[in-house]
């Protein structure tokens, strides 16, 4: 029951898909999963935190498309080298 005493529809169903305060969760995971499969010809669930990252740092600059790639770029050229060995690391802490 919610604050205001309505009850709160939970699980799947074509219940839970009208529910308007969920309408936006619904949108966003469209977006996220159109946004992966529209990148990747294939995807590897090793990978899934890189692939949400990409979309994180997209969806968290959507409003300022100017500026991304000039921005990506200077974080780029001031962020060191990492080797390839270190990158490896990062997969078994996914």
């Amino acid at each position: 029951m919610l604050a205001n005493g309505e009850d709160s529809i939970y699980g799947g169903g074509r219940a839970s898909v009208e529910n308007l305060e969920f309408n936006w969760v619904n949108t966003l995971l469209g977006n996220v999963k159109n946004a992966i499969t529209g990148t990747y010809h294939a995807i590897r669930g090793q990978h899934a935190p890189r692939y949400l990252a990409e979309f994180e740092y997209r969806f968290n600059r959507r409003y300022d498309l100017k500026a991304m790639i000039p921005r990506f770029l200077t974080v780029a050229a001031r962020t060191p080298p990492m080797p390839y060995r270190f990158l490896k690391m990062a997969d078994c802490y996914a």
